[in-house]
């Protein structure tokens, strides 16, 4: 039940996105479906190998490389999903971070502190 809320406290984060930045957009609420579950996919998968290979980078920037893999990954949902879109790097970097933040104070918001709704 925690997972299948999360997902769309993820979803819900990915519709508001375009209302605060015009360089994203999500065309509907199946696309935001389908564009949550890619990204947390990619985030469980992809995301830990590429931490560990930049882990020098990331060392030397004292972990704001961890920001960079963020936005790459975020841009690259963004052409594996079709109907939703980001405008370039730049976007998607400021966009992850809004991702972050807002699926954050969701998750705050709509789960206790044991993990259930």
């Amino acid at each position: 039940m925690r997972l299948l809320l999360t997902w769309l406290i993820n979803a819900a984060a990915l519709m508001a996105l375009p209302y605060l930045m015009h360089s994203v957009s999500v065309s509907n609420v199946g696309t935001a479906l389908i564009a949550a579950l890619v990204l947390g996919l990619v985030n469980t998968l992809i995301r830990p190998v590429l931490v560990l290979l930049t882990l020098p980078v990331t060392l030397l920037s004292m972990g704001l490389f961890i920001l960079v893999i963020n936005a790459i990954l975020f841009w690259l949902v963004s052409h594996w999903v079709e109907g939703f879109e980001v405008a370039g790097f730049w976007s998607a970097f400021l966009a992850a971070i809004l991702y972050s933040v807002i699926s954050w104070a969701l998750s705050t918001l709509l789960l206790n502190k044991d993990g259930n709704p």
